[in-house]
């Protein structure tokens, strides 16, 4: 796109008629009645319209002529790869569609999946969509309390899982995990195990189903449901301030529509373009730009499992060279970590088939952009950094190749989205002032509801009245360049993951030897920010070490490695508001060595 003005002008003037032309590139049964029906705050898109989000990403370009086009190639911490044709990816997710038929999921069942970064994940992912039923991915990477609660949210009918996942050279039991999670869950009624050395299952029965041997005895041909544009695609739960996460539900239509644009702009595909985005599929990031986004593109996409820096930190770069590698969208947390191996690991490897750098999850520092800049892109590359939610569903601000990016700041509103920076009544605020960063209408890929808690929706419409409230804080430039400045709520966000304090709070507590508990974020140099918890110990309880050691290992076995604490205090009390709310930012200006601020509402 060369000239960004004009077309975010010409997408202002008439919003509905701009997502009406980017949804006729792709494939409807049926075409909409209305582009946009909106009752604050809900909205429907592509009112009327049917289609199925598989035959976008898989039966259109086995049609066209791309059935022998690579759609991924997946590589393992053994560099082994594999590759799979979009020829064979619709065959496999027609098969695993019909074993889910078999067993009796129906459109609008819900299926749980914990499953490693793989082609069979994505391929889950796919034959739930093809079928109309609703996939809820769990990272592999949380342990037993968290995957239990997603499942237990969705009331998922079928699990998918895997024996195991692979990290450094170990193997990372999923199947156990899974197993503990679902006890007592009666509306579980299978469990669908991916046994990856066919070494496990050994043909036990029950409720457990081999996944090989389901994939073999299915029919390759299932003809896709025709899906309204508002049926539900996927619940995918990110963290919220409260304790409980929150089942972000996006629909088909308005989704797809999004995720295809924003794939195709922000990253100025070409069709011969090797496509990498780094992130898992258990992320928004996952789902939206490395299934959903990239396939509905026809593009070849690149996948791993495993560690960026095992066995050493040239993995990726390697990669890079080895697949020739056009487009590269990774995190910051992971550009700061290499930032620290330095720049001899980049440089051993050609990089010279890099055209656009992409960065997602959290805020690009200016040092850390310029080092990607110069030593991952050779000063021959663009990037963009793009701000976005679970919740958005898809690019909502970024600089696109065409026009100039400045470090630090994530760039403009994307085509058709309208953003503000208002105070707390509302009230837009003038340049670099800080302030609530909101959206001002509907865009196609919102989030329709939370799953369940329609008044946790409600929420983000009406904390400020008429404007989405992205919990973001912000400023802009003379130019409208935005900058974000990181949560304006108590959500940690490590290594580019949303945590809600009171997730890891709840696990601490959890230890029996902690009376209470309060965390914060620190700003960490690789992750972004780091986990502080400060504790008090039940009475008669001795601090030690060892303690902290064991409260470590409590909140890694509830939550998973990525929401242990870095560091961990004893104290013997925490600031707390009259109503008894710990004031965390309080804790965090003393720790931080900053001003504390109005503290009138403390208790003393």
């Amino acid at each position: 796109i060369k000239d960004y003005e004009s077309l975010y002008q010409e997408s202002m003037k008439d919003r509905e008629g701009f997502w009406a032309k980017v949804a006729q590139e792709l494939h409807w049964f049926k075409g909409w009645e209305k582009v946009l029906e909106w009752n604050y705050p809900y909205a429907k898109w592509f009112v009327g319209g049917k289609t199925n989000i598989t035959y976008n990403c898989l039966d259109r370009h086995v049609q066209s002529g791309k059935r022998n086009k690579v759609a991924y190639i997946f590589v393992d911490e053994e560099n082994r790869e594999r590759k799979v044709t979009y020829g064979e990816l619709l065959e496999l997710t027609n098969r695993i569609a019909n074993g889910l038929k078999s067993l009796g999921v129906k459109k609008g069942d819900r299926v749980s999946i914990y499953m490693p970064n793989t082609i069979e994940a994505i391929a889950c992912m796919l034959a739930c969509a093809r079928i109309g039923a609703i996939h809820s991915v769990v990272f592999a990477g949380f342990s037993e309390g968290a995957l239990r609660t997603r499942i237990e949210d969705a009331k998922a009918k079928v699990v998918i899982t895997a024996t195991y996942t692979k990290r450094r050279g170990k193997k990372i039991d999923l199947l156990t995990t899974t197993q503990r999670a679902i006890d007592g869950l009666g509306f579980v009624e299978k469990v669908i195990v991916w046994d990856r050395d066919k070494d496990v299952l050994n043909g036990q029965g029950g409720i457990f189903v081999d996944f090989d041997e389901l994939v073999k005895s299915s029919s390759p041909v299932c003809e896709p449901e025709v899906m309204d544009a508002e049926d539900p695609l996927f619940i995918l739960y990110t963290s919220g301030t409260t304790g409980k996460p929150k089942g972000v539900l996006h629909t088909t239509g308005g989704y797809m529509v999004g995720t295809y644009f924003t794939t195709k702009i922000t990253f100025d595909l070409k069709e011969d373009d090797i496509y990498w985005c780094t992130a898992d599929i258990g992320w928004i990031t996952g789902h939206s730009y490395i299934v959903y986004g990239p396939l509905a593109n026809g593009v070849t996409s690149l996948i791993t499992e495993g560690a960026p820096d095992y066995p050493d930190p040239g993995r990726w770069w390697s990669y890079v060279e080895r697949y020739r590698v056009n487009v590269f969208y990774t995190a910051p947390t992971a550009i700061r970590m290499f930032m620290r191996y330095g720049e001899q690991w980049p440089a051993k490897y050609d990089l010279s088939s890099l055209r656009v750098l992409g960065s997602v999850g959290e805020p690009i520092n200016p040092e850390a952009w310029h080092w990607y800049y110069e030593h991952i892109g050779r000063k021959n590359c663009v990037i963009v950094d793009t701000w976005w939610q679970t919740e958005t569903g898809m690019h909502m601000i970024t600089t696109i190749p065409s026009y100039p990016a400045k470090p630090g700041k994530a760039g403009k509103p994307y085509f058709g989205v309208e953003v503000a920076v208002v105070d707390n009544s509302g009230k837009e605020l003038p340049p670099n002032t800080v302030g609530n960063l909101v959206i001002k209408s509907p865009w196609p890929s919102m989030l329709r509801t939370c799953w369940g808690e329609p008044e946790r929706y409600e929420k983000y419409w009406n904390t400020i009245p008429g404007y989405y409230f992205a919990g973001d804080l912000a400023t802009y430039d003379e130019e409208g360049y935005i900058m974000i400045l990181g949560r304006a709520d108590d959500v940690l966000n490590v290594a580019g993951h949303r945590i809600g304090t009171m997730e890891v709070e709840s696990a601490i507590v959890d230890h029996p030897a902690v009376a209470e508990a309060a965390v914060i974020g620190k700003p960490h140099e690789i992750k972004g920010e780091s986990i502080k918890a400060f504790v008090i110990l039940k009475k008669g309880v001795e601090p030690s070490d060892k303690l902290k050691e064991e409260i470590k290992q409590h909140v890694r076995n509830i939550l998973g490695a990525i929401a242990v604490p870095d560091e961990i205090e004893f104290v013997e009390k925490l600031p707390k508001t009259r109503s008894g709310k710990i004031m965390r930012r309080v804790l965090k200006a003393q720790e931080l060595g900053l001003p504390v601020g109005d503290i009138s509402t403390l208790e003393d």
